[in-house]
């Protein structure tokens, strides 16, 4: 029982930039790894970031150099720091937390966010 509460999506011009963050709460062992992906119209859904309990991280090709991901343990909070941001961002972005079991520390299931909507117009 996880609930993936996002916040910060938005409106924002080119070359501007945006903040995102979700936080896991509920009955949980432990968090393995959280990330964004994303889901523009007409287009498949897609990783953009994700990390690790450990601190490791993963980015689309597309948005390396621009967005940065980052996580609060204590808090079971993940973040993405959107910079330069281009039209083609335009999406909707959902957080998604792979989270072992209460019962079972090994056994683990996939939680997503129901989505925040980010467009970057002019």
């Amino acid at each position: 029982q996880v609930q993936l509460v996002e916040s910060g999506g938005g409106l924002v011009q080119p070359r501007g930039s945006l903040g995102l963050s979700c936080a896991a709460s509920g009955s949980f062992f432990g968090i393995a790894a959280m990330g964004w992906y994303r889901q523009a119209p007409g287009k498949q859904r897609e990783l953009v970031a994700t990390i690790t309990s450990g601190g490791s991280t993963n980015y689309a090709d597309s948005v390396k150099g621009r967005f940065t991901i980052s996580r609060d343990n204590t808090k079971n909070t993940v973040y993405l720091q959107m910079n330069s941001l281009k039209p083609e961002d335009t999406a909707v972005y959902y957080c998604n937390a792979v989270i072992s079991r209460r019962t079972d520390r090994f056994h683990i299931d996939d939680y997503w966010g129901q989505g925040t909507q980010v467009t970057v117009s002019s």
